[in-house]
C-alpha cells in the first residue's frame, strides 16, 4: 500500500481537519527550516481547504511572509479567470493571509507569455531559483480516472524526463491547454497529500493506495519523500 490512509467523517469535515493540518505542518516546516514552500490544488475541495486553513483560527502561528505558493497545475486563462486555480483559491482567502505577492507563484496566461511552452518555461525558471529544492507539503485531488494535477494516466507524461513543468495541449477536461508540473517535480515533495471526497473517486482511491500501473492511475506514480497521506471522507474511501 502506498501512503497512510485518513478517513474522516464528512466532507466538511475532511475539508477543516486538512485546512488545519496544512497551518501546522507550515508550522513546522519554519520550525526545522525557516521557510515553507506549498503546492496547492484547484477545484472545489482544494480550495474548500484553504478557506479551512483561513478561518482555522491558529493562522497566528504561521510567518506568512515566509512561504512561498505554488500550483499543482493551471489552466492556461488569462489572470484572474474564474477558471483558474489561483483565482478559486484567492477567493476562498489565501489572498487574506497575508503571504507577499511575490512569494505566490503563479502560471503566466496568455495576457502575459507568449505562448502555452513559455508559460510552463517560465514556472519550471520560476521553481529552480525560487523552489528551495523541495516542496514542504504538496496538496493534490485526484479525479475519477486516476489523474493528479493536469497528468492523465494513458496520456503523454514524459515519466523519465527531468522537466520540472510541462506543457499540457491534450488535457481531456477542458481547457485543453495547461500548465502542470511533472512527476518528477511532484516526487520532490517531502510530503504528498491526496485530498479526495466523494463516491466517484472511490476507484481512484483504490487504485492509488493500491499503486495502479500508470496506465491506470497517476495517483499511484507519485510520493513524497517524507511522507504520503490520502486524507479521504468515507464515500471515497468506500472501496477500500
Amino acid at each position: 500500500m502506498s501512503g497512510i490512509v485518513m478517513v474522516h467523517p464528512s466532507r466538511a469535515q475532511l475539508a477543516r481537519a486538512t485546512g488545519m493540518r496544512l497551518v501546522l505542518s507550515i508550522q513546522a516546516a519554519q520550525a526545522e527550516r525557516g521557510w515553507a514552500e506549498v503546492g496547492l490544488t484547484g477545484g472545489s475541495m482544494g480550495s474548500a481547504v484553504v478557506a479551512a486553513a483561513y478561518e482555522s483560527g491558529i493562522t497566528d502561528c504561521v510567518d506568512w511572509t515566509k512561504v512561498g505558493i505554488w500550483w499543482g497545475d493551471e489552466r492556461y486563462l488569462p489572470a484572474g479567470e474564474p477558471d483558474r486555480n489561483d483565482t478559486q483559491n484567492d477567493e476562498a482567502g489565501l489572498s487574506l493571509l497575508g503571504i507577499p505577492p511575490e512569494h505566490i507563484h503563479r502560471v503566466q496566461g496568455p495576457d502575459e507569455s507568449g505562448s502555452l511552452e513559455d508559460a510552463a518555461a517560465a514556472y519550471e525558471a520560476a521553481i529552480r531559483e525560487h523552489g528551495r529544492g523541495a516542496f514542504d507539503i504538496t496538496l493534490l485531488g485526484v479525479g475519477p480516472d486516476g489523474h493528479v494535477a493536469s497528468l492523465f494516466p494513458g496520456h503523454p507524461m514524459q515519466l523519465a524526463d527531468d522537466a520540472i513543468a510541462l506543457a499540457v495541449t491534450d488535457s481531456p477536461k477542458p481547457p485543453s491547454d495547461r500548465v502542470s508540473l511533472s512527476l518528477e517535480a511532484l516526487r520532490r515533495s517531502r510530503e504528498v497529500w491526496f485530498v479526495v471526497s466523494g463516491e466517484d473517486k472511490a476507484q481512484a482511491v483504490v487504485d492509488g493506495v493500491g499503486e495502479a500501473p500508470p496506465s491506470k492511475s497517476t495517483a499511484s506514480q507519485v510520493s513524497g519523500t517524507e511522507r504520503t497521506l490520502w486524507l479521504v471522507d468515507p464515500a471515497a474511501a468506500s472501496g477500500l
